[in-house]
């Protein structure tokens, strides 16, 4: 994981070098640490740089903080910074515009080096957070998400299967075995499986094979042909097939780009 990015934006120099040095202390090396010193400056550094945590001033001449903050978000891009809004002022109003705008923290001036560096570690986390959630959506099948959303409404013999599957996601699973597992014959689980989850009882295998390949290939190192053989396919020939007929890119195109886009957000 590459390092964070903070961006400082305040007109006051003082204030603004104030927070730097604290933050620079702090990590030791382990952020990139950008300043601003009004609003149009921060909106293009935002645009060219990926930040991911922005502290800024509320009041400031032509664009201030809350005005800032909303112009990120008009955006609509991917990447999101994480906010920490400052501000001279105890004022309510600025308190519910900055919840409005999802703001990770809420500071008042004069900032100790404590609160500033606990909010910054705050806002940090949740921004890793949003990012985890971001990738595993990227990753996830819509069809594997539906199921699983509507799982309470399915009967005991196909809940039964699926769980078949899960659970034997190291093998060559067949409509057979699920079948003998749940006690019913296997046209008739097959008819169950199609009503009910909307995919023959084979390519939902498939597709949930090619699910639990993804995470493998994200979050672990192995070979190829390793997780091939985890997710019960003999030959990494077929495996990268079926798995080029799903995401429509080899596997090791897929983990490529998923490491980019890790490295990247």
């Amino acid at each position: 994981m590459r390092n964070r990015t903070i961006l400082i934006v305040d007109d006051e120099p003082r204030s603004r070098e104030g927070m730097k040095k604290m933050l620079a202390s702090w990590a030791a090396g382990q952020c990139e640490l950008l300043t601003a010193d009004n609003g149009f400056a921060a909106l293009r550094i935002a645009e060219g740089t990926a930040v991911d945590l922005m502290i800024t001033d509320i009041r400031m001449p032509q664009i201030n903080g809350l005005s800032l903050v909303a112009q990120l978000r008009e955006k609509a891009a991917a990447r999101q910074p994480a906010v920490i809004l400052i501000s001279g002022h105890a004022e309510f109003e600025y308190a519910q515009q900055a919840i409005q705008l999802s703001v990770v923290d809420y500071l008042l001036k004069p900032i100790s080096r404590e609160k500033l560096i606990a909010a910054v570690e705050k806002a940090l986390k949740a921004g890793e957070e949003r990012e985890r959630i971001l990738l595993m959506q990227k990753m996830a099948d819509p069809e594997l998400v539906a199921v699983a959303g509507g799982e309470a409404s399915l009967s005991d013999p196909v809940r039964g299967a699926i769980q078949y599957v899960d659970a034997h996601m190291g093998e060559a699973v067949s409509l057979k075995e699920a079948a003998d597992h749940v006690h019913l014959n296997g046209s008739y689980l097959s008819t169950l499986f199609k009503e009910q989850i909307g995919m023959t009882f084979s390519e939902y295998v498939a597709r949930r094979k090619m699910q639990k390949a993804k995470e493998l290939l994200v979050k672990t190192n192995l070979p190829i042909a390793a997780i091939a053989e985890r997710v019960g396919y003999q030959t990494a020939k077929y495996f990268n097939k079926l798995f080029k007929e799903y995401e429509s890119m080899s596997p090791g195109q897929y983990r490529t780009e998923m490491q980019q886009a890790d490295a990247g957000i």
